[in-house]
């Protein structure tokens, strides 16, 4: 018996690495492209794109794990139906019951697998992600040494430069700053240096002139300069602090949820609330899912159709307890005394898959082929 229990947990595994696999390269590619086109836009490099993959990935994979160990358990038992595996396990006398045991190892690993994600990997690369995200963002170096190319490092600005030096120096700039309704106004100069500073990054220009526009009356002002600095610092649209999201922090701070953490997010304590004891709710959902799946495909007796029917079954009810999951965030996010409601969903799962296993105990065993040879 612990060599079926082996068996079947391990086929459900490889099923459950396939299709995790598969979800996660859908899911990455359609991020991925987005990500890809304003990264190289915006400047950065190959090696940042792959960072900030990376970085991605822990989140992207929190939220197809559930997904994969449903597909992988409906997939896995329907094979194991259609190849009268089953059948053979039933009539050797395995109860229900006993049929559910590797069925609950199996949850028991995935579940493990969201708890180690949810807990410590999403939050630490979501952290990881927002301050290189930010770093990108404010770093308008790399968006200004490209020669010969109209660039946009921020909205409503254009820079161009005729040739940059080996020593960084920036040779023919023109400048345009379109981001006031009532002023346009256009730098160009001979050269120019990027220059950091404590308050951010200072485009210092050299031997040059500039022509502000007024929108109003079409009237044109023209001042010329041997040197003037232009403060990068607004191309980003960033302020100098920033405010960490929830999803962020550690379980022990959401589910403390002081006024310290309250101040630091600008979030109230029912939300902060709710992320934390969502971690763990995903982790009961994923780990009933299985079980679910199994009680559903445990309805129906041999069809040489399949069982398609239980297979709907199983995911319409997977859907419906989905959506309650999001009507239960809604209200444990706009109450703190009713964080309890976050489990529901995820108990309900299990409390119908066992329940349904149960009611297999109480009639006939509907794996078999009905009637007789």
């Amino acid at each position: 018996m612990r060599l079926f229990d082996r068996y079947l947990a391990g086929q459900l595994l490889i099923y459950f690495g396939f299709f995790s696999l598969v979800l996660v390269a859908v899911y990455w590619v359609n991020r991925a492209i987005g990500l890809f086109d304003r990264l190289i836009a915006g400047g950065s490099s190959l090696l940042t794109f792959l960072e900030f993959t990376a970085l991605a990935l822990p989140n992207v994979i929190y939220a197809v794990l559930p997904i994969s160990a449903l597909v992988a358990a409906l997939y896995g038992l329907n094979r194991f139906s259609a190849d009268s595996e089953m059948v053979v396990a039933q009539t050797t006398g395995l109860s229900p019951w006993r049929l559910a045991r590797p069925i609950v190892m199996f949850g028991a690993v995935v579940a493990i697998l969201v708890s180690l994600l949810g807990h410590v990997l999403v939050p630490a690369s979501r952290a990881e992600l927002a301050e290189r995200s930010r770093e990108v963002t404010e770093d308008v170096t790399g968006r200004l040494l490209k020669a010969g190319e109209f660039l946009h490092p921020g909205t409503g600005v254009t820079v161009y430069v005729r040739e940059i030096t080996p020593q960084g120096e920036l040779l023919g700039l023109f400048l345009q700053d379109r981001r006031s309704e009532a002023t346009r106004t256009s730098y160009t100069a001979e050269r120019a240096v990027l220059v950091r500073a404590a308050g951010g990054t200072r485009l210092v220009m050299f031997d040059g002139m500039a022509q502000t526009l007024q929108t109003a009356d079409q009237s044109l002002v023209t001042t010329t300069f041997e040197d003037f600095a232009y403060d990068l610092a607004g191309l980003t649209g960033t302020s100098g602090t920033r405010r960490p999201d929830a999803r962020e922090l550690s379980t022990p701070v959401l589910l403390r949820a002081d006024r310290a953490t309250q101040d630091l997010t600008g979030d109230d304590a029912a939300k902060l609330r709710f992320e934390g004891h969502a971690r763990f709710a995903e982790a009961i959902f994923a780990f009933g899912l299985p079980l679910l799946a199994l009680g559903f495909l445990m309805l129906g007796g041999y069809s040489r159709l399949g069982l398609w029917r239980q297979i709907l079954g199983a995911v319409t009810a997977a859907i419906v307890l989905k959506m309650l999951a999001n009507a239960a965030e809604n209200t444990a996010r706009g109450d703190g005394e009713l964080w309890w409601i976050t489990y529901v969903p995820p108990l309900l799962t299990l409390v119908l898959g066992a329940g349904l296993v149960w009611r297999d105990t109480r009639g006939p065993r509907i794996l078999r082929p009905r009637g007789t040879a």
